[in-house]
C-alpha cells in the first residue's frame, strides 16, 4: 500500500523524469543523491515509529552493532551527528537501556559504548522493516546493478572525505 509519501516521491522521479527529456541538461547526480536521501529518511523515520524508535537511534545502534563497542567521538563520527546531539542521544540509549558505558582497557579516559542485549533484539526488529523499505527502494533494478550501486556510492562517499 503505497503512503502519501510513496506517492509524492513517485510523483516527483516522475517530473524529474520528464524535465530530463525535455531538458538536454541531465539532473545533477548530487541534487539526485539528495532528493533520494530526502525521500529514505522521511520513509525510515515512518517505518521505525511503530517501533518506538527515531532514526537518530537507529543509526547510532546500526554504527555500534557493526563496528562493536566506541567511544562518544567515534559513534558521533561514524553516525552524521555533532558530538553534542551524540552525547544526547547516548544519554537517552541509557536511559532506555540499551548501551552501557565501559571504561576503555588502553586508555583511561577513554569511556567505550557498547549496545545491550534489549538493543540487539530491538534492531533486529527494526532491521526487518529497513529491509522491506530497501527491497521497495530497489525493485526493478537487476542484483548485479544493486550491487554497483553500493559499490559506486561507497567510491562517491570515498572521493569526497
Amino acid at each position: 500500500m503505497a503512503t502519501s509519501g510513496t506517492k509524492r516521491a513517485t510523483k516527483d522521479v516522475d517530473q524529474a523524469a520528464g524535465h530530463e527529456a525535455a531538458n538536454p541538461m541531465p539532473i545533477r547526480i548530487p541534487y539526485l543523491i539528495g532528493r533520494t536521501d530526502r525521500i529514505v529518511k522521511r520513509r525510515l523515520t515512518e517505518a521505525l515509529a511503530p517501533h518506538g524508535i527515531t532514526l537518530p537511534f537507529f543509526t547510532a545502534m546500526s554504527v555500534l552493532q557493526a563496528r562493536g563497542s566506541l567511544s562518544n567521538a567515534q559513534l558521533a563520527e561514524r553516525s552524521f551527528m555533532s558530538p553534542q546531539s551524540a552525547n544526547e542521544i547516548v544519554k537517552m540509549m541509557e536511559t532506555k537501556g540499551w548501551i552501557v558505558r565501559e571504561a576503555d582497557p588502553t586508555h583511561g579516559r577513554v569511556v567505550k559504548l557498547s549496545l545491550t542485549e534489549n538493543a540487539r533484539a530491538l534492531l533486529a526488529r527494526c532491521d526487518e522493516t529497513v529491509k522491506k523499505l530497501e527491497a521497495e527502494m530497489l525493485e526493478g533494478i537487476d542484483p548485479q546493478h544493486v550491487d554497483l550501486l553500493r559499490q559506486w556510492l561507497t567510491q562517491c562517499a570515498r572521493n569526497l572525505r
